[in-house]
């Protein structure tokens, strides 16, 4: 049997195991940790940034995959309401669970973001990920190059060079199976089509468009992350620029 179908029959619900939440194991953290000397980075309160008024049924309507973009910077609010948008924190349930702008099967919320900044106003270019709990980045790889080897592992789609910033959604696997077993593998890719959708809507309300990638090579992006392909690796890919 081909594996596609074989994934889809293999994690049908007549295979589903026993999953390690009832069988009591501690559920694994909700974001992952980072280096706490690491340089953190502030962004404002999505409820401070100011965004265009624009009709949902248009927003729908207009949607489109944009490749080619202007060559004018982000503000760093304007990031800070996409990511709130695709990953924003509403509230928390203790430590048990977050209640995000997105949904998620039971609330795991298994995505890590990574972006790749080139063009964002008072930020550093190279490579960050979103902390959602603390609504801050994290530097993960300023270095020259880093740019050009997350377009390469994108098949070299000179659109990833050329944007102001890139959205890499990764998945923390275990996040997502702890409850779920192997079904839970299906999940994760539910996760980053609702997130990058949000994406795709809320970039029009700042002037900008965004292109979804899923044509990159997994193993070469996974290695630019730090991530080791099988707990944690590249799901979803989406540019986003200001429009020409």
């Amino acid at each position: 049997m081909p594996i596609g179908p074989e994934f889809i029959e293999k994690t049908g619900y007549e295979y589903l195991e026993v999953s390690d939440q009832r069988q009591g194991l501690l559920q694994p953290p909700l974001q992952l940790p980072y280096d706490p000397d690491a340089v953190l980075v502030d962004l404002p309160d999505p409820e401070d940034v100011q965004v265009g008024a624009i009709d949902l049924r248009v927003a729908i309507e207009d949607r489109v995959s944009v490749r080619k973009y202007a060559p004018r910077t982000l503000t760093l609010s304007e990031l800070s309401y996409l990511l709130w948008c695709t990953q924003g924190v509403k509230s928390m349930e203790g430590r048990h669970a977050t209640f995000r702008t997105v949904p998620s099967a039971g609330a795991r919320h298994a995505l890590e973001t990574y972006l790749l900044v080139n063009r964002v106003q008072d930020l550093r270019p190279g490579l960050y990920r979103f902390l959602a709990i603390e609504h801050k980045l994290v530097e993960v790889d300023v270095r020259r190059g880093v740019a050009d080897a997350v377009t390469r592992a994108c098949w070299g789609q000179r659109f990833v060079l050329e944007s102001a910033v890139t959205f890499i959604w990764s998945a923390v696997a275990y996040r997502m199976t702890w409850r779920y077993g192997q079904r839970g593998y299906r999940y994760l890719h539910l996760d980053a089509g609702h997130a990058c959708q949000n994406l795709y809507l809320a970039a029009s309300s700042v002037g900008c468009g965004a292109c979804a990638i899923a044509a990159f090579m997994d193993e070469e992006l996974n290695g630019v992350l730090g991530l080791d392909g099988e707990e944690q690796f590249a799901l979803y890919v989406a540019t986003v620029g200001k429009m020409p």
